[in-house]
């Protein structure tokens, strides 16, 4: 089976790192999916976005970010991410709460990606 290497990093530090059948991420031009092979790309990463990680092994990964970039080169695809948290440590409920009482652009749109994380993950989208 076709793979990519993947690195998903954000500030406080590398997510994930190995191979991928594809990566799925959400960038300002729209969604977009990785496969072995892709042409180079460099894409900015939404503020309220979900990246997505099916491994060559193990169940997909999901993972809330905001903002930073997608890099996609011969050698593999980087996300590089201000934030990033796996849908897996997000309460909903938690997430949801902080939305609906967000006071400020930053903690509603980190709040948007938490929520959409915990919700594609549920949904095996």
């Amino acid at each position: 089976m076709a793979s990519i290497t993947t690195d998903l990093v954000a500030v406080e530090g590398k997510l994930w790192s190995g191979e991928a059948t594809i990566v799925t991420a959400q960038t300002t031009e729209g969604e977009i999916g990785i496969l072995p092979g892709h042409e180079p790309i460099l894409g900015q990463l939404v503020e309220n976005g979900v990246v997505t990680i099916k491994p060559v092994d193990g169940e997909k990964l999901v993972a809330a970010v905001k903002g930073g970039f997608l890099s996609v080169t011969a050698n593999g695809v980087i996300v590089l991410a201000d934030y990033a948290q796996w849908a897996d440590e997000i309460d909903e409920s938690e997430a949801t709460r902080e939305l609906e009482s967000a006071e400020d652009e930053d903690t509603r749109l980190l709040a948007e990606a938490r929520v959409k994380a915990v919700q594609r993950k549920n949904k095996g989208l």
